[in-house]
């Protein structure tokens, strides 16, 4: 019997909104699987070890996206250029870049071992961790850190995947990791009683095993996209256009998260309760967030095609039917989280003190969600053209130091919990609209410049 042959996601030519859906679905559900590992975390130890502990869990998240966001944009970096040089049908080099995506992996995933191991306390103590939280919280970013190694090379493999438009076998990877993930934690932590360090370590093995999967589709691989691992090296010029676009993500992500640590520390100066709240409600917000993003993600790899193939008349397109597909699913998904907010929250805690903290931040931050959403799409389209530093330091001005600004002044005057929420819709309108004139410039460059090429 034949097989079915599964669709291919052709992003050159042919109707863009059944392509960018049939890429974008499979993102989501990858996003979903990715943040289920922390979302399960967070509900074991909540139902089974009290607030403390699922206080110590949640409130990490912000600092370990600190130490890994300069690397994971370094795998935007590479997927920019790895979509580039399929899209201009260039083999060795694209068979280059994949060779170098995996040995910056590789690299960074050591390096991140090493510092996450060693400097999580010191850094946690920055952030004002309170006494009856920062040895739990210690314990559990230590053992999370030792699947570092793991998390990096899947998200540079992935990466490579997608460039292809293969978004399948990395979703396939994370359900399988997912399952395990879970099961893992139910044991460490009501048969072994490990606590913390038992949904870190249930975490950390199921990276390895989404590693595992991703390396081996690579290595299988049949197009320009196989990866020799017996012959890993650092292409300079691969080096360099993934460095190109991927430092200044890079840079303003980890930026961005130096103003959720500076949230997070206010957030922590209201006690465990508070923090279980908004940790819980943060990890509801990172589902919706992950289903947006998966548009982010597809107007870069589909920009950046088109950009390598020639075709920037349907850039325009492209940005316009990302937009109303993030506008549709934040909508949906964001408004529809805060209405649900109740028993959803009731999953994390059955303290209704902690519910109650947690539908504060979903009634100011999920429900307007969806203006993040309009923001990285603009981003992601300005990436795909190869234009990083205009974004990044629009993002900076926009968000990071306008969050900053505003914890120093309207938050110290009223310093409840409600004006350190304030600061994302606020800062998510102001940045997105100057993304916007941002793309306009960028764009109207870039048809000049089609046009005298063709003249």
């Amino acid at each position: 019997m034949k097989q079915k042959k599964r669709k291919k996601i052709n992003m050159l030519d042919g109707n863009l909104l059944e392509n960018i859906v049939l890429f974008a679905l499979p993102v989501i559900a990858s996003g979903i699987m990715q943040l289920l590992f922390n979302a399960i975390d967070m509900v074991v130890v909540g139902k089974f070890s009290g607030n403390a502990s699922m206080a110590a869990v949640s409130s990490t998240g912000s600092l370990i996206n600190l130490v890994v966001n300069m690397f994971i944009g370094l795998s935007i970096g590479s997927s920019v250029s790895i979509a580039r040089r399929i899209g201009s049908g260039d083999n060795q080099k694209v068979h280059d870049a994949v060779q170098t995506s995996i040995t910056i992996a590789l690299f960074a995933g050591v390096i991140l071992t090493v510092c996450g191991v060693l400097f999580c306390r010191p850094l946690l103590v920055m952030m004002k961790s309170p006494d009856d939280v920062i040895d739990l919280s210690t314990l559990y970013l230590k053992v999370y850190f030792t699947g570092m190694l793991a998390t990096m090379v899947y998200n540079f493999g992935s990466a490579a995947l997608r460039a292809k438009g293969d978004t399948k076998n990395p979703l396939i990877a994370l359900i399988i990791a997912g399952v395990l993930n879970a099961l893992l934690n139910l044991f460490f932590v009501t048969v072994w009683k490990m606590d913390v360090a038992g949904v870190g370590l249930a975490s950390s093995l199921s990276s390895y095993v989404s590693a595992g999967i991703v390396l081996y589709v690579l290595i299988n691989d049949n197009s320009a996209v196989r990866l020799d691992i017996r012959h890993l090296y650092i292409d300079r010029d691969s080096l360099w256009e993934i460095s190109k676009v991927g430092i200044p993500a890079g840079v303003q992500g980890t930026v961005f998260s130096l103003s959720n640590v500076a949230i997070q520390s206010s957030v922590n100066e209201f006690g465990k309760i508070t923090m279980a709240g908004n940790g819980a409600a943060s990890s509801i917000e990172g589902f919706v967030y992950n289903a947006m993003n998966a548009f982010y993600q597809t107007c870069l790899t589909f920009t950046s095609q088109n950009l390598g193939a020639g075709k920037t008349e349907r850039i325009k397109k492209i940005l316009f039917v990302c937009e109303a597909c993030v506008i549709f699913t934040g909508i949906v998904t964001g408004v529809g989280s805060w209405a649900t907010g109740n028993f959803l929250l009731g999953l994390y805690s059955n303290d209704p003190e902690v519910i109650a903290a947690g539908m504060i931040r979903l009634s100011y931050v999920c429900r307007v969600y969806v203006l993040c959403g309009i923001m990285d799409v603009l981003v992601g389209s300005l990436r795909g053209m190869g234009r990083s530093i205009g974004p990044m330091v629009v993002a900076l001005l926009g968000a990071c130091v306008f969050r900053l600004a505003w914890i120093a002044t309207y938050f110290q005057v009223h310093h409840d919990i409600e004006s350190l929420y304030l600061s994302y819709p606020i800062s998510w309108i102001i940045t997105a609209a100057v993304q916007f004139l941002t793309f306009m410039i960028v764009y109207t460059s870039l048809q000049k410049k089609r046009k005298l090429r063709t003249a």
